[in-house]
């Protein structure tokens, strides 16, 4: 079936997976005289029987927070009402089981009226949503709930914010399933949902990175390279607004950052580095930034847009499985880190971001640059110079942080995929969809770029736990086109290089060079066979 299997990881991801999950559950039709679902559920979701012999439906998901970070919802996940799953509260290592008791969390009212069946609960507001359960509306399975109680969320006396404390937090709880079963986390936590899967096409981890959590999503996925082989593993490092804050905490995020992408991008078919841009948002956005419920519905709703086409029935649209998004991608087998755009296209600007292709005749050392206007014939060009009113990659908010360093005059794209919802009834051509793998090499040897387009006529649905940031037009229903896209350019270099300047001056000298140099490594795999001819690349 196809089937994904999804890791959260801190209550920043929390945020983003309940938008999701929330998302993925208006798709459900229930009615036997409603048409079909486009979106099988069978990828996201997992049939099971509750306590009492009833069927039950839920996420096929991993969900770890700190204490207290779950808020009102139960061990349980708020449908297995049975006394042998304990509480939040009961903590249990080693075979030993402590009882802490602390307040509980009152239910939001919204969450309130869903349990007791209303059809039009409590509108929500910045005011009322405390925690990610404030505003989820699907049950969880018991396993999916993992609370770890050596940290508390928000706690000023033992903060979760350094990466090495999160490295150190996994490896600790990895080694209490020890002794002659050697069951780790991976073990504990993951083979029983992975083993549950007939087919599965990949994992998919979010995860903050500029804090602990980005340590923890380190060991994490080396953990899960080394169990599952060649699976796909895709990683969205989801990463505070920079500016905010004292200018030590951001170095310290910024630090952070650094070692997320030294240790999880080489081992993740792609990692997305995405963050809310500290630019003002276009006029159809309206957005709280100080509103976890606000910041996260946005990028949501990108990522639900992007992925779309993994969970697509057939003749719902173009489908494609997160290795047939990753391959155009990375182009030269080194190029795991994507950047992510978006714009709504009934609203965009028509000044949005442009993205400038250089042909592959300006550098003379891209083979068979002769022939290049023959691989650039059609509308290839044209249509990856796409326009995108918001840059959700961290690459442009790094440099308006940190200061900006040399860099080449134009934007090399290497690889696109796009994904474009809305009503229009011929789909968008693809671009090299049919093209096999000899094509593509030639592709890229001569500096054209791999692109892949999507089309689907489902819009995003925006639904009642959804946050009144798009401005719609009074005749348009509750959703909205979306159009979504990940690249890998010559952009990203800049980013990496910035983060390789800050590591060379805040590491301790015993990982300072191996930091330094793979931060280099990694960064040069979006500058090979690319040259500009214009700038110096030195950082001085």
């Amino acid at each position: 079936m196809h089937e994904i299997l999804t890791i959260q990881l801190g209550h920043r991801a929390n945020h983003l997976a309940t938008h999701f999950w929330n998302t993925q559950e208006s798709y459900f039709t229930y009615s036997p005289h409603d048409d079909p679902s486009p979106v099988d559920h069978d990828i996201h979701f997992r049939p099971g029987i509750g306590p009492s012999g009833e069927e039950t439906y839920t996420p096929r998901t991993l969900i770890y927070d700190l204490k207290g970070g779950f808020g009102s919802l139960r061990r349980s996940g708020g449908l297995y009402e049975d006394e042998s799953v304990p509480n939040d509260d009961e903590v249990c290592r080693n075979g030993r089981t402590l009882l802490e008791t602390s307040p509980a969390i009152q239910p939001s009212s919204y969450t309130t009226a869903l349990n007791a069946g209303a059809s039009t609960p409590p509108q929500l507001t910045t005011s009322t949503v405390r925690f990610w359960s404030d505003f989820s509306r699907v049950f969880y399975h018991p396993r999916s709930i993992v609370q770890i109680n050596d940290y508390e969320l928000a706690s000023s006396i033992l903060p979760f914010e350094n990466w090495d404390s999160g490295e150190e937090l996994f490896r600790r709880l990895d080694s209490w399933g020890g002794g002659d079963s050697g069951e780790g986390i991976i073990d504990r936590d993951v083979r029983r949902w992975a083993e549950e899967c007939d087919h599965m096409q990949g994992v998919q981890v979010w995860t903050g990175t500029d804090d602990a959590w980005g340590g923890f999503a380190g060991r994490y996925t080396e953990a899960l390279r080394d169990e599952m082989g060649k699976t796909g593993i895709w990683t969205w490092g989801i990463m505070e607004e920079q500016g905010r804050g004292s200018r030590a905490k951001q170095l310290l995020q910024a630090m952070n950052a650094a070692k997320s992408v030294y240790e999880i991008s080489p081992q993740t078919s792609i990692y997305v580095p995405v963050a809310i841009p500290a630019k003002p948002f276009p006029p159809y956005l309206s957005l709280d930034r100080r509103s976890e419920w606000h910041t996260s519905a946005l990028l949501s709703m990108v990522l639900e847009s992007m992925t779309l086409p993994s969970r697509l029935r057939p003749g719902q649209g173009r489908r494609g499985l997160l290795d047939d998004l990753a391959i155009p991608l990375n182009t030269n087998g080194n190029q795991q880190i994507a950047a992510l755009q978006c714009s709504i296209p009934e609203c965009a600007e028509p000044d949005s971001h442009d993205v400038n292709l250089l042909p592959a005749d300006s550098d003379q050392r891209v083979p068979g640059s002769n022939t290049s206007e023959e691989l650039h014939a059609g509308s290839d060009l044209q249509q990856t110079n796409a326009r995108f009113d918001l840059d959700l990659s961290c690459g442009e908010i790094a440099i308006s942080t940190f200061g900006p360093v040399r860099h080449k005059a134009s934007e090399h794209v290497f690889g696109r995929v796009d994904c474009l919802r809305d009503l229009d009834e011929e789909p968008l051509p693809a671009i090299n969809g049919e093209e096999d793998e000899i094509s593509r090499k030639r592709r890229g040897l001569a500096g054209v770029p791999i692109t892949e387009r999507y089309h689907s006529s489902l819009q995003y649905p925006l639904i009642d736990s959804f946050p009144s940031i798009v401005s719609q037009p009074p005749s348009s229903s509750n959703t909205t086109p979306v159009h979504a896209s990940l690249s890998t350019t010559s952009r990203i270099s800049n980013y990496i290089r910035i983060l390789q300047r800050i590591s060379g001056r805040m590491t301790t000298p015993d990982e300072r060079e191996a930091l330094f140099n793979g931060l280099g490594e990694i960064g040069e795999a979006y500058e090979e066979g690319w040259n500009s001819g214009s700038d110096n690349d030195s950082d001085d």
